[in-house]
């Protein structure tokens, strides 16, 4: 059993997709929605009706482009925590996944220990970044 995030764009989750495999590296497969006759809507047929990341560390995520007839609410109500002991790894990521971003709470030591930051990225969604004490 396995549990990963599945993240909801509007018209740019091949652009996402492609900025969070610069980030965590990995393959990525997509699937449009022509590919799955998804939808009748002409300039709906090559938005991303899957998206798939596998990250080299086990970073899962896929995504998909919300169609026209579907509400969307960007970044939603979740945000996505990575942690660990692998402190240059970590701290690429914040780098890159802050750059267009908006940091919520900076890359820093807090009270409880270890390094964690807080931030939204130029996407919208919301990720914790969080380095624990060896």
């Amino acid at each position: 059993m396995k549990s990963n995030p599945y993240l909801s764009f509007r018209d740019n989750a091949r652009e996402a997709l492609a900025f969070y495999q610069s980030v965590f590296g990995g393959e990525t497969q997509i699937t449009t929605f022509a590919e799955f006759n998804a939808s009748d809507e002409p300039d709906e047929q090559d938005l991303v009706m899957h998206g798939h990341l596998e990250s080299p560390h086990g970073i899962v995520l896929m995504m998909a482009d919300t169609p026209k007839s579907m509400e969307y609410t960007p970044g939603g109500s979740i945000s996505i925590s990575i942690n660990g002991t692998e402190d240059a790894e970590l701290t690429a990521y914040w780098e890159k996944l802050s750059d267009g971003g908006t940091v919520v709470m900076p890359f820093d030591k807090p009270d409880w220990g270890g390094k964690f930051g807080m931030l939204v990225d130029r996407f919208g969604v919301t990720w914790m970044i969080s380095i624990d004490d060896e």
